[in-house]
């Protein structure tokens, strides 16, 4: 098959019916694949296989702690691996398919490899709406362990060539249908007995799950790493990244936002929704540019800006 294949760097190919069908083969025969989604690109391995789970994590060279989340078709492939209550099923019912991911109670019966959980009692699901993701779902008849394409830690991808430049010759197949609408990861919300708790903002908002379930959130509180996207450097460029600057620096490329025009600006009209899908690609941008720094316009903290605030804040720890 066609597809672009840079020294060093996994194969590239145009996303159509053929690069889904040998995606769908590379997969069944346990191997790692990177697809997008809606929120960012993944790579993905079948979440029962134990040998390719362990292919992503050494792709990435992400901590064993750090749950995966599995992708699946529909709610009730979803409900073979976890037990929904009344509150996951207002949920998935308002926002399936789409981003957001619920973590539930496992069930026993799911034979989900033990690496995805990370030996947790839970398991972080979602049902994606992107239809490449979907179509390599049906066509592989998987459920996928899919975490972001990029090394760990490092700047989320929301192209094809950001995962190539990641990752490298350690993903041998890279499926590529443009950049990602909604730019960042999925919201994850933990359900609990007495509540729900938001463990990583997103493009679903707390707004949003608030009205679905009609209560507010439990108390922020200190968990156990039990998604991704909970550590407290995560979505990092190599350089230094200061927030929330009007006027940056010489030595710092400046990511704008509104009317802090910058050397690149986020969303000149000042929607966070426009700011969110460029978010990432920006930073991969900065982070090639010949400055030294980077810089970041202030943000509202409300709506999606939570989930850019989250990302930001966690890229600049050093």
């Amino acid at each position: 098959m066609a597809g672009s294949n840079p020294q060093g760097k996994g194969r590239i190919i145009p996303s159509d019916a053929l690069a889904v069908a040998e995606a769908a083969a590379q997969l069944q025969m346990g191997g790692i694949v990177a697809v997008p989604t809606e929120t960012v690109y993944g790579l993905a391995a079948d979440a029962r296989n134990a040998t390719a789970v362990a292919k992503i994590y050494a792709a990435k060279g992400r901590p064993d702690f750090n749950p995966l989340i599995v992708h699946v078709p529909d709610r009730e492939t979803a409900a073979t691996l976890a037990v929904f209550d009344d509150a996951a099923n207002r949920l998935a019912d308002q926002f399936w398919p789409g981003p957001l991911t619920l973590v539930l109670p496992l069930k026993a019966s799911a034979g989900i490899a033990a690496a995805v959980t990370a030996g947790l009692p839970t398991i972080a699901i979602r049902c994606p709406a992107h239809p490449v993701m979907r179509a390599l779902l049906l066509a592989s008849g998987l459920v996928l362990a899919a975490p972001s394409a990029n090394r760990s830690g490092g700047i989320s991808p929301t192209l094809a060539g950001h995962v190539a430049d990641s990752l490298g010759d350690a993903v041998p197949l890279i499926i590529d249908a443009g950049a990602c609408r909604a730019g960042l990861e999925s919201t994850i919300v933990a359900l609990r007995p007495n509540g729900w708790q938001i463990l990583r903002p997103g493009p679903v908002t707390a707004e949003q799950i608030e009205q679905a379930l009609g209560s507010p959130p439990l108390s922020a509180e200190s968990v156990t790493i039990e998604a991704p996207g909970q550590l407290a450097s995560h979505y990092a460029p190599a350089k230094a990244v200061r927030l929330n600057v009007i006027s940056a620096e010489p030595q710092e490329w400046h990511i704008g936002f509104g009317a802090v025009h910058g050397d690149f600006n986020l969303s000149t009209s000042g929607d966070l929704s426009e700011a969110a899908a460029n978010l990432f690609a920006a930073l991969h941008i900065a982070d090639a540019s010949d400055r030294t720094a980077i810089a970041v316009a202030p943000i509202q903290n409300e709506g999606i800006g939570a989930a850019i605030n989250d990302r930001l804040q966690r890229a600049a720890v050093r």
